[in-house]
């Protein structure tokens, strides 16, 4: 879910990035089970997720989930999650820009109904991110949304998503504009990408992030040394996002 989460902006015109969300049952199908049995139903389409038809099955599920148990925070994240992997595979970018704004309603919903949750503040986090990147107008007022929900993930849960939130935030910090445009640091990027990799050594985007922050920060040895790992993971990793980690880290090793 790194490209999901690391929309940064060309464009400063402004639009507001969260609007009311739509009732849960104008977005979510009616259930067809209890939510456990409708969360392991999806987990086990996500887990078939190279095959886009079971990601979408997937993330219907998840909706079914949300909409069986308001409260859990599980159910609207997997749903935020299966639209990020479908923004990705989506060749059209009116479709993209619409998936996109749907994945922001679904994480208000899990705001709404499941908070406090370190899954609800990551995925709407990722949600705005993925809306700015398609739809631009909104990335400045996203950006601080942004940085206060993945700080507030941080706290709360840091391992979500693999090191998500120091991850994601990282990202942000090494890619939007600076003051007084926005809140771009790349010195304070280096300790989050650095977090991320602590949690999770083994995930690829973490170290493809700290090789961003390494290089930018004049540490070049180091950062080859990430993209190098980040590379070595992603060859030899079954996710359907592999090939586009391996294809990163070699462009920014050349």
């Amino acid at each position: 879910m790194r490209r999901a989460a690391v929309a940064l902006l060309a464009s400063f015109a402004c639009a507001h990035a969260l609007r009311t969300p739509p009732p849960l049952e104008k977005i979510a199908p009616a259930p067809e089970a209890g939510a456990p049995e409708l969360l392991a139903r999806a987990d086990e389409a996500w887990s078939g997720r190279a095959d886009l038809a079971r990601a979408e099955t997937a993330e219907q599920l998840y909706l079914q989930a949300a909409r069986a148990d308001r409260r859990n925070a599980a159910a609207y994240a997997g749903a935020v999650r299966a639209k990020a992997f479908r923004i990705g595979r989506e060749k059209d970018g009116g479709k993209r820009g619409t998936i996109a704004a749907d994945a922001v309603a679904v994480g208000q919903l899990c705001e709404q109904n499941a908070a406090p949750s370190a899954l609800c503040d990551y995925w709407l986090a990722a949600a705005l991110g993925l809306q700015a990147r398609e739809r631009s107008a909104t990335g400045h007022d996203a950006l601080p949304h942004m940085v206060d929900l993945l700080h507030r993930a941080a706290a709360a849960d840091p391992a979500v998503d693999r090191g998500g939130p120091h991850r994601v935030l990282a990202i942000l910090l090494l890619r939007a504009p600076g003051w007084p445009m926005g809140p771009g640091d790349a010195e304070a990027a280096l300790p989050e990408a650095q977090a991320a990799a602590r949690i999770d050594p083994g995930y690829p985007p973490n170290q493809l992030a700290l090789g961003e922050a390494l290089r930018k920060n004049g540490h070049a040895e180091e950062a080859r040394a990430a993209y190098a790992e980040a590379l070595r993971l992603a060859s030899a990793d079954s996710d359907p996002d592999a090939a586009s980690w391996a294809d990163e880290a070699r462009a920014a090793i050349r």
